[in-house]
């Protein structure tokens, strides 16, 4: 017995005892007539039903398929048991499968057809009418408890697949963010690695040179050395980001620059001979003074919205909009137009290339937006402010 059941499921259970117990007193107002002036039989019969729809308010969830069976006894001996007995059978088909809820059903119609030949008077038709009546109400009553059980369970389904979606979507949101940050990791390997080795080599020529005082040349050794062991301590933290069975810290990919603003014009260059149409409306007086960070960042947000524009628009005019407003900042703009009738990427995020980009403008403290227009068309817009400058996205 589950006294604590939600409100909506104790308002149900009442609603189908009471219609139980209207029903069997219907069938014992029609069978008066059959026992005239026995009203000790009418008390008896009102304590049976009574009794079962206390059984039926209780435990018609628990346990439906063994209520019904023993509501089915109670046919026999009480006119108004009838009544009850009929919604246990309807809550065994809404909690239990076929092959429970069927038999169940069959079992009434025997139960019903022999409690029916035991009552005085009545024709052979009036008794098949009456069989047939209360085997027919059975049938629906089952058809129905199984109707109703098929969609509880098809809801329950349809929440599970949602619920499955959204823990999906969350899982693939997770791994994009991941995937983004070992990609800016790798990044600031090489870059790191890349100033580093200049660094040393610097200090090494420093230390050998001849003319060099010799405090100066001892100071030159030990930025040399500790440049050295940075690379060894980098290479051995970021190094297990490297792809590849081979790559460890002792077999790390040579070091390379990473692109800059500055190879921004080669990365549209690439795009037009693989046939995109871009337009390139650089308004940065000097790419040359962009810090090279934020022009790393631009320079991977333009690539990844190249990509998407050659899966989503093939075919479209993009147009790439540079800018330094106040020089406090870059701001970048791709627009490319949408195939007719295509649907649009939506927020948030329409994949995890757009979650990586937000990843990367947020890193260095700027923002990222997205989404379709309405003329037709899909605007990328970021914000990465120079480290100099604290100043946020202009409005």
């Amino acid at each position: 017995m589950d006294l604590r059941r939600p409100a909506r499921d104790w308002l149900f259970d009442v609603l189908v005892t009471a219609v139980g117990m209207v029903l069997g007193v219907l069938v014992l107002l029609g069978s008066l007539e059959d026992y005239p002036g026995d009203q000790t039989h009418v008390g008896r019969d009102l304590t049976i039903g009574l009794a079962c729809a206390v059984l039926l308010l209780l435990f018609r969830r628990r346990w439906p398929g063994r209520l019904a069976l023993l509501m089915s006894l109670s046919i026999v001996v009480s006119s108004s048991g009838m009544g009850v007995g009929a919604m246990a059978l309807f809550s065994a088909a809404s909690f239990r499968s076929w092959r429970v809820s069927v038999p169940l059903g069959a079992w009434y119609a025997v139960i019903v057809t022999l409690a029916f030949t035991t009552v005085p008077g009545q024709s052979d038709l009036e008794y098949l009418q009456s069989v047939a009546v209360f085997t027919l109400a059975y049938t629906v009553l089952v058809v129905v408890g199984m109707l109703l059980r098929s969609r509880r369970e098809l809801i329950d389904s349809l929440r599970e697949r949602a619920r499955q979606a959204e823990e999906g979507q969350r899982l693939r949101v997770e791994e994009a963010r991941l995937l983004e940050r070992e990609r800016i990791a790798r990044e600031m390997h090489d870059v790191l690695a890349h100033r580093i080795s200049l660094l040393a080599v610097h200090a090494g020529a420093l230390e050998f040179h001849p003319d060099a005082p010799a405090d100066q040349r001892a100071a030159a050794g030990v930025i040399r050395r500790s440049a050295y062991e940075a690379m060894e301590d980098l290479r051995e933290v970021i190094g297990v980001l490297r792809d590849g069975p081979g790559d460890g810290a002792g077999d790390a990919a040579p070091d390379r620059p990473q692109p800059t603003l500055t190879d921004l014009p080669a990365l549209v260059e690439q795009a037009r001979a693989a046939g995109a149409h871009v337009d390139l409306d650089d308004g940065v007086p000097d790419p040359g003074a962009v810090p090279d960070r934020v022009g790393r960042h631009a320079y991977r947000i333009v690539q990844e919205a190249l990509t998407n524009a050659r899966k989503h628009a093939p075919g479209a005019r993009v147009r790439i909009a540079l800018t330094a407003p106040g020089d406090a900042g870059l701001a970048v703009e791709i627009v490319n137009a949408l195939p007719p009738g295509a649907p649009a990427p939506r927020l948030p995020g329409a994949g995890a290339g757009l979650l990586g980009l937000r990843e990367r403008a947020a890193l260095l403290g700027g923002m990222l937006e997205h989404g379709p227009t309405g003329d037709g068309r899909f605007r990328l817009y970021a914000w990465l402010p120079f480290p100099v400058d604290k100043t946020v996205a202009p409005g």
